[in-house]
């Protein structure tokens, strides 16, 4: 009798670093979120102030250029404390591997103890790692870090910086092609509801509910510095 061939284990293919992109890629969209909104806030409120277009497109690029430096200096300021606090929490960590390595090797069983692993199993798991890498596994299950993958200010700052841009040129070329106020705020809305599909799907979150809390705080914002703007420009006109 024949027997049933069994399957084995499937081989989906496993990105390691696939986390990480997506936290990259989840960042990017809500930089360029930020860029939209606050870009096309600027623009409405002083259309609300001055019909002069050449003033409005003035502030637009200067609200862009601001709102990206402040993001990737902001970004860069952030991760660079992050990359900071990660070096030395494995610094300690390598000293500490180096001056009492059987005390860290049952530091890092007990933490598999905690996991519900029985005693000889997790001893011999923080074994195995130890012998492999003792600094990825105690980093790993203490600090959530790898070692080989610390945060880079810079790769965060750049990302910052150009996803607010393409943001932020959505209401500054709806500006450019037409002079209707209602065209930008449609613009920004499709845009809005873009990105918020895309968040929504990369956090696997419900898209309709996402979208319209997006383009709502959108639509929010840029009526409120339009209403703004005009109060300004008729009380200094």
């Amino acid at each position: 009798m024949d027997q049933q061939a069994v399957p084995g284990p499937s081989h989906e293919p496993h990105d390691p670093g696939l986390g990480s992109r997506l936290n990259w890629l989840r960042a990017g969209v809500l930089g360029a979120n930020d860029g939209i909104v606050s870009t096309a806030a600027i623009i409405l409120g002083f259309s609300g102030a001055t019909d002069d277009r050449a003033a409005v497109l003035t502030a637009g690029c200067v609200g862009l250029l601001a709102g990206a430096m402040s993001m990737a200096v902001g970004e860069y300021v952030s991760v660079s404390t992050q990359r900071d606090a990660e070096k030395a929490a494995l610094a300690m960590e390598r000293r500490e591997l180096a001056e009492d390595p059987q005390g860290e090797l049952a530091e890092l069983a007990g933490f598999y103890r905690a996991k519900g692993l029985d005693p000889d199993l997790a001893h011999r798991v923080a074994e195995q790692l130890s012998e492999r890498d003792a600094l990825a596994a105690h980093a790993e299950m203490e600090f959530g870090v790898d070692p080989d993958e610390l945060t880079d200010p810079y790769q965060a700052a750049g990302a910052s910086f150009l996803s607010f841009v393409v943001g932020a040129l959505v209401p500054l070329l709806a500006v450019v092609l037409s002079p209707a106020h209602w065209m930008t705020a449609v613009a920004v809305a499709v845009a809005l509801a873009v990105t918020g599909t895309v968040s929504a799907r990369l956090g696997r979150a419900p898209v309709a509910r996402a979208v319209i809390r997006n383009v709502l705080g959108g639509v929010v914002a840029m009526a409120v510095t339009y209403l703004l703007g005009g109060l300004v420009g008729t009380v200094t006109g």
